[in-house]
């Protein structure tokens, strides 16, 4: 009988849409590990491709129905149609259902990298810091020399919080959607921990080198003044002895 045949062909295309919903849809996911997150996003792609494929067959299963339709008595008709327009519904709500969470879950694994390449850049950036105070740290030399590298540390510390404010952002939507929560978390308070050390080390470390350069020239300045009246006094010793004069005849200082 064509009618048991197309009821059928109905049934099984409906359960299939029903453990497809079931399978990718309904279950509650939990994203714990970038593994389980990859893994959800390679099996919601091929969900979606394996559900754009029964086109073919939905489109099979319609023109079957419509060229009974057209034949069959009229007491058919109405029961069948309802069927296949509850078949068509539910197939593109399924379709549309499975393309959205697939595009969803691509973002989020695209945020998921997105967050670990602005981690690694600020990383690099707090490598440089602490590569920078470790050559700070018992610097020698006079106030250029230390002037010089107060601004290359300052210079290094002029770095845009775009990239912080990014990594705060993403780690927000991940986490909100509790996506990767537990991993994020640790990553960001180890980051932000070494973020705030290393930042007070520069902080107190700039205002050591202003302190030294500030001694340096102080010194600088004592020994141009020695260097001056030793000059002085050189002239008066060479003047004394050009006109051979005896020392007890000069100043105390002079003699």
């Amino acid at each position: 009988d064509k009618t048991v045949s197309l009821r059928k062909d109905l049934s099984e295309m409906h359960e299939w849409i029903t453990q497809a919903e079931e399978e990718y849809l309904e279950r509650d996911f939990e994203y714990k590990t970038p593994e389980e997150l990859q893994k959800a996003v390679e099996e919601l792609k091929r969900a979606k491709e394996e559900a754009l494929q029964k086109e073919v067959k939905v489109k099979l299963i319609t023109d079957s129905v419509n060229n009974f339709i057209a034949k069959a008595p009229p007491a058919a008709h109405e029961a069948l149609k309802k069927e296949l327009h509850d078949l068509i519904t539910n197939y593109q709500r399924l379709c549309s259902r499975l393309s959205g969470k697939c595009k969803t879950l691509e973002e989020v694994w695209a945020c998921w990298h997105e967050l670990l390449s602005y981690l690694d850049a600020e990383n690099k950036w707090l490598n440089e810091i602490e590569l920078k105070l470790k050559a700070t740290e018992n610097i020698q030399g006079g106030a250029e020399e230390i002037s010089e590298s107060l601004d290359s540390l300052e210079s290094l510390m002029r770095h845009p919080e775009d990239n912080r404010n990014q990594i705060r952002e993403l780690a927000q939507t991940l986490t909100d959607g509790g996506i990767l929560d537990e991993l994020i978390n640790d990553k960001l308070e180890k980051f932000n921990t070494r973020w705030e050390e290393l930042h007070q080390e520069a902080v107190r470390r700039q205002k050591s080198l202003e302190q030294s350069i500030q001694s340096a020239q102080e010194i600088d300045k004592t020994l141009r003044l020695i260097q001056e009246s030793v000059a002085t006094i050189d002239k008066q010793l060479t003047a004394y002895l050009a006109d051979r004069v005896d020392a007890a005849q000069v100043p105390q200082e002079a003699q």
